[in-house]
C-alpha cells in the first residue's frame, strides 16, 4: 500500500508554518494541509507569487484558512519580524515544515554576509526554529521538516573556519554541504527533544526529482554549469509534479507512526512513493556539534531546546 495525500490525518485546529509556500513544492504541501483542515501561515519573500498561492489554494479548498506572512530567509531581520508576528498571532504552532531553498547558485552573499546558499538554506530556517522553538515546545506532539536532498551526498560537514566555503567555493558542493546540514539540523533536534523529554519530533525530508521552480530558477542566476542544465532538462522529462514531491515531506509532517529524527524520501531514490529511508549518512556527533557550534555563532540565535522549556 502507498501512502499519498489521503492519508493525511485530519488537521482541524492545528497551525502549520510552510516556507516558500509561494510556489513548488512548498505551494503544494502548504494546499494539502488546507484542504486536511489545517490553518497554514504561508510564510514567503515574494508576495506577488505568495497572493497568486494564496487564491490558488482557496480556488482548490474554498473553506481553506490561509494567511501570509512576508519571510526572506536571507535577512536575520527579516526572520526575527516573521517569527515574532507568528508568536504574536498564534498560541500553537503544530507543524514547522522549513521547505523554501535555493539551489547552486553563483558566489554571493545575503545581507548580513553570509554565502546566498548556505544563508537561505540554513542559517535562516535556524534562526526561524530558534525564535520560534518556545511555542513549538508547548504545542503537543508538534513537528519540526527539515528538506534534503540526494544531494547531500555530494556535502561534508560544515568546517567551523570556512562555512562559507569562500576559499575554493563550488556552488554544487556548497548545495550539497547545506542539505547535508538540514538533515544534521533534524537529528540534532531530536536529541534535544529526547534529552528533555519533549514529545515533539524533528524529521527531515527529500522529494527526488520534482520539476517545481527550483532548476529554472537555478539556470536563471547561472553558475551551475553543465550540471545545471542537465538537471532542469531532466526534471522537465522525468520529475514528478509537485503534489507528488511533495509527499515525503507531508507524510514526515503529519504521519502518525512516522518516528522522531526519520528520513524519508520516494522508494526509487528520485521517484515513486515516500517511504522511511535509511540514513546511509548518519550525522556524527561532530558534525552536529558544528552545526550548532557555527549557526548561533553566525545568527546570534540559540536553538536550544532546554532554554526554549524555561521560557
Amino acid at each position: 500500500m502507498t501512502w499519498n495525500a489521503n492519508d493525511i490525518p485530519d488537521q482541524s485546529g492545528r497551525v502549520a508554518v510552510v516556507t516558500g509556500a509561494n510556489g513548488g513544492l512548498g505551494l503544494a504541501s502548504a494546499k494539502a494541509l488546507a484542504g486536511k483542515g489545517a490553518h497554514v501561515v504561508m510564510a514567503a519573500r515574494n508576495q506577488a507569487k505568495a497572493s497568486d498561492a494564496h487564491a490558488e489554494i482557496l480556488a482548490a479548498h474554498p473553506d481553506a484558512s490561509l494567511e501570509i506572512v512576508e519571510l526572506d530567509l536571507g535577512s536575520l531581520a527579516s526572520v526575527e519580524a516573521a517569527a515574532n508576528r507568528i508568536l504574536a498571532d498564534h498560541d500553537r504552532l503544530d507543524i514547522l515544515m522549513c521547505n523554501a531553498g535555493v539551489m547552486a547558485l553563483p558566489q554571493s552573499t545575503t545581507e548580513d554576509g553570509f554565502d546566498m546558499q548556505f544563508g537561505i538554506n540554513v542559517l535562516g530556517h535556524w534562526a526561524l526554529v530558534g525564535r520560534l522553538l518556545p511555542l513549538i515546545v508547548s504545542t503537543p506532539d508538534a513537528r519540526i521538516v527539515t528538506l534534503s536532498s540526494t544531494a547531500q551526498h555530494l556535502g561534508r560537514a560544515i568546517d567551523p573556519d570556512d562555512p562559507h566555503k569562500r576559499d575554493g567555493y563550488d556552488p554544487w558542493q556548497m548545495y550539497g554541504q547545506t542539505k547535508l546540514a538540514m538533515r544534521h539540523f533534524a537529528e540534532g533536534l531530536q536529541e534535544q527533544f529526547d534529552r528533555a523529554g519533549v514529545p515533539a519530533k524533528a524529521l527531515s525530508a527529500q522529494p527526488g526529482l520534482t520539476n517545481s521552480d527550483l532548476q529554472t530558477t537555478t539556470q536563471t542566476h547561472g553558475g551551475a554549469g553543465p550540471i545545471g542544465s542537465i538537471s532542469e532538462k531532466w526534471a522537465k522529462a522525468a520529475g514528478m509534479s509537485t503534489d507528488r514531491g511533495a509527499l515525503s515531506q507531508l507524510r514526515a509532517a503529519t504521519d502518525p507512526d512516522a518516528p522522531g529524527g526519520g528520513f524519508y524520501g520516494p522508494l526509487f531514490v528520485t521517484n515513486g512513493p515516500p517511504v522511511r529511508k535509511p540514513l546511509i549518512r548518519p550525522g556524527g556527533a561532530g558534525a552536529i556539534q558544528s552545526l550548532w557550534e557555527v549557526a548561533e555563532r553566525e545568527t546570534g540565535v540559540a536553538v536550544d531546546v532546554a532554554a526554549a522549556l524555561a521560557d
